[in-house]
Formats: C-alpha cells, sequence, structure tokens
C-alpha cells in the first residue's frame, strides 16, 4: 500500500492570509504597527508563528528580541484560533487529489508543524478531517520535523509502511525531513516560492494537483 503524507500548511491549504493577521495582532499587542504584508510576506508565513514575528520586529529595527518574541507568541496563537479559517482556503485540487489516492487504496495523513489543536481545528472546519488517517502536529511527539519521528508516526498510523511512502510540502523543513526518513519529497510549486522550490533538489515538484497522479506513479509505482 502506497502511503502518501502530507504537509498542511502552505501544502494543503493556504492559509498565510490568517496566519499573518495574527502575526500583525501580536504585534499590536505590544503597541506596534503592522509589519507583514498578506501577498508580500506569505513564504515567511508558512515558516511559522516565530518566523513571522522575528521578521517583524527585524522591520522595527529591534532585532527580534526572544522575549519579545516569546510574549507575543501565545497572543498570536490565540489571535490565530478565533478567526483560523477567516482567509483560508484548500489549494485547487487538494480535496480531490486526496479522494483519488482514496479510491486507489493509498493511505493518506498529514505531518505538520502547527500546534495539534490549531491544526484539528482548522482540519474539522474546513470540513476534511475525515479525509486523513493521521494527523501528527507540533506537540504530537516530543520532536518536530525535520526530526523524521513524527513523518515515521505519521506513516504508521496511517497503517502504511515508510518504505511506500512519500512526503508532499512546500519548503526546506519538508525536504529536510524527508531525507532524514530516507523517503521520497514532492513540493508543491504552486505556493508563494513558485518554482524555486526546486533549488532544494526534491525528487519531484508538482504545479498542480491535477498532476499528484502522474507524478507518485514515477516516485511509487
Amino acid at each position: 500500500m502506497r502511503t502518501v503524507i502530507f504537509d498542511l500548511d502552505g501544502t494543503l491549504v493556504d492559509s498565510a492570509g490568517d496566519l499573518i493577521a495574527a502575526a500583525n495582532a501580536a504585534m499590536a499587542s505590544l503597541g506596534y504597527p503592522p509589519q507583514l504584508t498578506p501577498g508580500g510576506d506569505d513564504a515567511v508565513a508558512f515558516r511559522g508563528g516565530r518566523a513571522m514575528l522575528t521578521l517583524g520586529f527585524e522591520r522595527l529595527g529591534l532585532a527580534a528580541p526572544k522575549a519579545e518574541i516569546d510574549r507575543c507568541y501565545p497572543v498570536l496563537l490565540e489571535a490565530y484560533g478565533t478567526s483560523i479559517d477567516r482567509y483560508t482556503t484548500l489549494y485547487p485540487g487538494a480535496v480531490e487529489a486526496v479522494i483519488r489516492l482514496q479510491a486507489a487504496g493509498a493511505a493518506v495523513g498529514i505531518c505538520t508543524n502547527k500546534p495539534d489543536h490549531l491544526a484539528e481545528a482548522l482540519l474539522t472546519r474546513l470540513g476534511i478531517r475525515n479525509l486523513f488517517s493521521s494527523m501528527i502536529g507540533a506537540h504530537t511527539l516530543f520532536t518536530r520535523k525535520p526530526d523524521a519521528a513524527p513523518y515515521l508516526a505519521a506513516v504508521t498510523r496511517a497503517g502504511g509502511h515508510p518504505s511506500r511512502s512519500v512526503l508532499i510540502g512546500d519548503t526546506e523543513t519538508d525536504r529536510n525531513t524527508a531525507r532524514a526518513a530516507g523517503v521520497p519529497c514532492i513540493l508543491v510549486a504552486f505556493g508563494p516560492s513558485g518554482r524555486a522550490v526546486a533549488n532544494l533538489a526534491p525528487e519531484a515538484l508538482l504545479d498542480h494537483y491535477d498532476d499528484l497522479d502522474r507524478v507518485l506513479a514515477n516516485l511509487l509505482p
């Protein structure tokens, strides 16, 4: 049985707008004006909350003080949880691709560095939680990506075996996770970095979910 494990933000869903709004709200709680812009800062949004806050403080000329980031981060999570799907959308063809995989007998799961409760909430709000046999988040284990353990857990909990699995993601973290696990990596080329993700040397690129069956056939016949 083939097992396909997806990253979440930037891979299955475009959540940059809600993530950036939460980061700006967190900085506003300390009296700072918004520093991140939807569209312009989507790539950093998909690297996580602390990456967004670091960029925001750097733009203020504050050299990303750790204490301020630590103060802002819980506020960011609260703001994001309150409005988790205001702007977030599924990438075109994503749901249909997952359904095709299941119909073909493949197992599917999610491995994300998003906090577990937020990942579960987003998947539920979008109405797609039932499509995935496993969901490993930032706090499911004691480690997170790019450590291989979360990925391997996502595979086994979905009922698969690593030797017949593949990771689909969008960032260097996903690429390094796949390398650590010794599995192929597909990076999506429809995110904010476009086809520049080819520089990370994945085993394959995915331009649209309509192409997923063909790409997978080359990696996992």
